[in-house]
């Protein structure tokens, strides 16, 4: 835990003994890898979510990668997604050869906007898929994504590696939807990263609720390899292989990948598991922290929800008029990092990266993610957090701003 008065970081690990114990009883079994505590996580995983089937991989960016290679995009293909993420939301197109298309964010959340992508369905060439991006930990508006997307026959794929935890509703229906049960979507990415709601070192997670993406999923994972005999492809060698455990047989029947998320780190990610909702519920109080100490700032928009949707608050963005305030981003972060306190930007518009500029992408497409990306800072954010910390970035931040007088 971070003490009152030490740095306090914009996010980090919560680790604690009894993860500690976890990962030492994995280190003295008989698999460091590929072993029984991974099905274990996954299992365990796929129960939370509500999903039907979970995959472990070792990141997330690996998990978005799969997830468009087992869905079949590949070269021609268009695929959407936001421009206010991590790189890794577009690039995993890019990994099949497919080519991401920007579509602008909705002012208010910083989400894909269902209705530019409709506009851009109407207006521009066709899609082959989405990637709505859960920004921060605040739900997409999936059942209009999803309503959307049937009619134009697209697959779906929620990078909701910000968004473990978070809930929406079904407008048509009323029921509470937990992220990553795919109920609109065919599959769903979770990270693992350390500043996430709960960590494995590095790893990620794909839930599905088709078991032939499942059965892909795990497939790649794994360099393409089977050793199931029910999947063998030699007629010959399943009848052969039958009714085995441990056939002394395997196929390569795809080029795959290692991607595999070892015993050790699972082990890690099973002991978090059983704490992730006391996680999102601290979460959730520290932003409830931040509207009591900056709700009443008329120079600080704070991030919000809606009657439809709760966040799981992997991020706290909020966005300030550095512009009018005559300040600049970079010597507010500075000071503050000074005092104790350190932010960060989420995100640079992925599609103004030099790498998009030289292949081709116009920086100045997708004028909402411009207007956010200006004016956001991400303040500290992870669950163990104390209220008198978050006072004291409350106050900090007012002052390096000069604002105190506009509550």
């Amino acid at each position: 835990m971070v003490q009152e008065n030490e740095f306090i970081p914009y996010g980090r690990q919560v680790v604690d003994e009894d993860d500690i114990r976890e990962v030492v009883r994995a280190l003295r079994s008989d698999w460091l890898t590929q072993g029984p505590i991974v099905e274990e996580f996954e299992e365990a995983f796929a129960a939370f979510t509500g999903a039907e089937f979970a995959v472990a991989l070792n990141s997330g960016t690996a998990g978005l990668a799969l997830a468009c290679r087992v869905a079949g995009l590949g070269r021609g293909d268009r695929v959407a997604t936001s421009p206010i993420t991590f790189a890794a939301s577009a690039n995993c197109a890019l990994y099949v050869e497919a080519d991401p298309v920007f579509v602008d964010v909705d002012p208010h959340t910083a989400n894909l906007d269902p209705e530019n992508l409709k506009e851009h369905l109407k207006n521009k060439s066709a899609l082959r898929g989405v990637i709505p991006v859960h920004y921060g930990g605040l739900p997409c508006n999936m059942p209009e994504i999803y309503s959307i997307s049937q009619k134009f026959g697209l697959v779906i794929i929620e990078d909701a590696c910000h968004a473990l935890g978070a809930t929406y509703q079904d407008p048509k229906t009323g029921e509470t939807i937990k992220v990553g049960s795919c109920r609109h979507s065919h599959m769903t990415v979770f990270s693992f990263h350390p500043v996430k709601h709960m960590t494995t070192g590095e790893g990620g997670m794909v839930t599905t609720n088709d078991r032939e993406l499942y059965n892909r999923l795990q497939l790649f994972r794994s360099h393409g390899i089977t050793r199931d005999p029910k999947l063998f492809k030699n007629q010959e060698m399943r009848e052969k292989y039958a009714g085995q455990v441990v056939p002394g047989y395997y196929e390569m029947q795809e080029l795959g990948f290692n991607f595999r998320l070892p015993d050790i780190n699972c082990a890690l990610g099973l002991s978090q598991l059983k704490k992730i909702d006391e996680f999102v519920q601290a979460r959730r109080q520290i932003a409830q922290w931040y509207r009591e100490e900056l709700g009443a700032s008329t120079s600080i928009r704070l991030p919000g929800e809606s009657d439809a949707s709760a966040s799981s608050y992997h991020l706290y963005p909020v966005r300030i008029p550095f512009d009018r305030l005559g300040q600049e981003r970079e010597k507010v972060m500075q000071k503050l990092h000074d005092r104790g306190i350190g932010t960060q930007v989420h995100y640079i518009p992925v599609h103004s990266h030099p790498y998009y500029q030289r292949i081709g992408y116009d920086s100045k497409t997708c004028p909402c993610a411009w207007d956010f990306y200006k004016e956001c800072l991400s303040l500290p954010m992870f669950a163990s957090l104390t209220r008198n910390q978050i006072r004291r970035v409350g106050e900090t931040l007012v002052d390096v701003l000069g604002i105190g007088g506009d509550a």
